[in-house]
């Protein structure tokens, strides 16, 4: 019964955190980040500014927070050990693309979490402070797929190995999701990151195993 009450408290926590930063983002996408603050997205999202704090430490976080770093380390933990890093990071950095921007439901949720998370990448973009915070994130995300690898870069060499390979392939990523922005969304996110990685290493580096091209 503690588990399940504890369960309970983390969906609700994350419903929460949802809620909050959707309004953030409409807000900031509306009135402007600057002349937004933390007291008009706590009035629209019907809680305190404490509440906002609590889930947001500060304001940057409302539009910086997501789920990448968790999906992308899930993807590369369940890629084969054997492959050539930038295969395993790159096919991770597509399936999590596909999973944030919900590929394949066009109706439902899958075209909302695409028009929130292209508003979200749209502020980064346009934002001076949230520019500069982003590369805080991206260090973040460099980290958590170094560990996601886990003995393979157990050893300071083979650490050094994955640490090159996850910064190049997130600087194609980051390529990918500038134009995604600019483009407004038109061209397929996960297509657009297999572009950039293509381009960068070969096209047979993200060819889906058990493909052709991937053997």
């Amino acid at each position: 019964m503690p588990e399940q009450h504890s369960t309970l408290r983390e969906q609700r926590r994350a419903e929460t955190q949802r809620m909050i930063q959707r309004h953030a983002v409409r807000l900031f996408t509306e009135r402007g980040y600057s002349a937004t603050t933390v007291t008009d997205v706590a009035e629209a999202a019907g809680v305190s500014p404490m509440t906002v704090y609590r889930h947001f430490p500060t304001k940057e976080d409302l539009v910086l927070v997501d789920q990448h770093a968790r999906i992308l380390a899930e993807r590369i933990t369940a890629t084969p050990a054997g492959q050539p890093l930038v295969s395993r990071i790159g096919r991770a950095l597509i399936d999590s693309a596909a999973t944030l921007t919900g590929e394949g439901d066009d109706d439902g949720d899958g075209a909302a979490d695409r028009r929130f998370l292209l508003a979200r990448l749209q502020l980064m973009i346009s934002t001076p402070a949230l520019r500069a915070r982003h590369l805080d994130a991206h260090y973040a995300l460099q980290q958590a797929i170094v560990d996601a690898l886990g003995d393979e870069a157990g050893d300071p060499d083979s650490a050094f190995q994955a640490q090159a390979a996850a910064g190049a392939s997130l600087a194609a990523l980051h390529t990918a999701l500038v134009r995604w922005a600019e483009d407004d969304g038109r061209t397929r996110l996960p297509d657009l990151i297999a572009k950039a990685l293509g381009a960068a290493f070969g096209d047979d580096v993200v060819a889906p195993a058990g493909s052709a091209e991937a053997q």
